[in-house]
């Protein structure tokens, strides 16, 4: 069994002495897992750095086995990502929810598209998170948890819509709230694609995305928390809100 196909790299574990095990991301074969021989060396560890893209090859006697790598680097992500703190919490944002939510071998061409397309726009920090937000929206419908954001669950209005309810993810008017408001989430317009989209906005709407990943995809899929990478990069986005 083999196949070639690029990937992003999701993270890189040692394995003996110098063997490495990838965990990659490819639009084909989705989520895979391999060891590449001396992947855990001097001269290959600082090419592995999650976020890079690499050209993969992979072979194994059986389809079932974790198999093997080689993989040659396209394009490295990390030396923009480590010039700037917030794009580097980002970058290990997606990696680590990816790595989290994705079952292994399962392809997901739509979503790999967008988070190379999300990967590209690293150097370009006033775009980011925008765009971070919007392949957050596509995760959770990817997952199967996506919000419904188009009228009231309430009252069936489109206008007026102020809330999200957190058990069902569909948007609730200010009218149609009533009494129940103080126990729904916020619905900044930014997450309905609306407006010029500030910082702190931004991190209002992760707030929201966030609880459906963390309360919803992530006990619903792993019941566990969702990695801590996440709220590392909310945390620096809205350190730079503040002082915006």
């Amino acid at each position: 069994m083999d196949w070639r196909d690029t990937g992003i790299l999701l993270s890189a574990r040692r394995h003996g002495e110098s063997s490495a095990i990838l965990d990659v991301f490819t639009p084909s074969r989705g989520r895979h897992m391999g060891v590449m021989r001396g992947g855990g060396s001097r001269r290959l560890a600082p090419t592995l750095q999650p976020g890079a893209q690499l050209d993969l090859a992979w072979r194994a006697r059986l389809e079932d086995q974790m198999g093997n790598f080689s993989a040659e680097p396209q394009r490295s992500r990390a030396a923009i990502a480590m010039a700037d703190p917030l794009a580097l919490a980002g970058l290990q944002a997606v990696c680590a929810l990816l790595g989290f939510c994705l079952p292994e071998r399962e392809p997901h061409p739509a979503l790999y598209a967008r988070t190379e397309a999300l990967l590209d726009l690293l150097g370009q920090p006033e775009l980011w998170p925008l765009a971070y937000l919007r392949w957050e929206l596509a995760l959770l419908e990817e997952m199967g948890f996506g919000l419904d954001l188009a009228a009231c669950a309430v009252t069936g209005a489109t206008e007026g819509l102020a809330y999200v309810s957190p058990r069902s993810g569909r948007a609730v008017s200010r009218q149609g709230a009533g009494d129940w408001a103080s126990r729904l989430l916020p619905l900044p317009p930014v997450l309905r694609g609306e407006g010029a989209a500030p910082d702190a906005e931004i991190v209002t709407a992760l707030g929201t995305t966030g609880h459906f990943l963390d309360h919803h995809m992530a006990r619903d899929l792993r019941d566990r928390p969702l990695p801590a990478a996440r709220a590392l990069f909310v945390d620096r986005l809205a350190r730079r809100a503040s002082h915006g």
